[in-house]
């Protein structure tokens, strides 16, 4: 009986830690990207000859460079603030599968970031 509860124990810890293992990777990458796009939003505003289409690269950039699916009218760029502040707002929507075995489920982002100005 011992036997076997230390055998369903270990069989739980090992699910737990793969299942760990495939759900925190893209946890890290989406803290990782969001702290990427405030840096692209901060930048954005503080530049406003900055356009769009030169952010949503730059976001995609970012996004490819955390191994992140995304396209490019996953992103959305609104330019806030008036016009001694300009400030910039990127956001982008994304899901990305997750295949545990006998599960398959999306874990969806929705990473943002304002750039309220200087």
């Amino acid at each position: 009986m011992g036997t076997l509860k230390a055998v369903i124990g270990i069989v739980l810890i090992a699910g737990v830690i793969y299942s760990a293992s495939q759900i925190v990777p893209p946890e890290l990458s989406n803290y990782s990207f969001q702290d990427d796009l405030r840096n692209i939003a901060m930048t954005g505003g503080a530049n406003p000859h900055t356009t769009d289409q030169a952010l949503v690269e730059a976001v995609l950039k970012k996004a490819e460079e955390h191994q992140i699916p995304l396209a490019p009218d996953q992103v959305t760029i609104q330019h806030i603030g008036s016009v001694g502040a300009p400030a910039v707002f990127v956001a982008a929507d994304y899901s990305v599968p997750v295949t545990l075995p006998g599960y398959q489920f999306n874990l969806h982002f929705n990473p943002s970031s304002g750039n309220r100005g200087f």
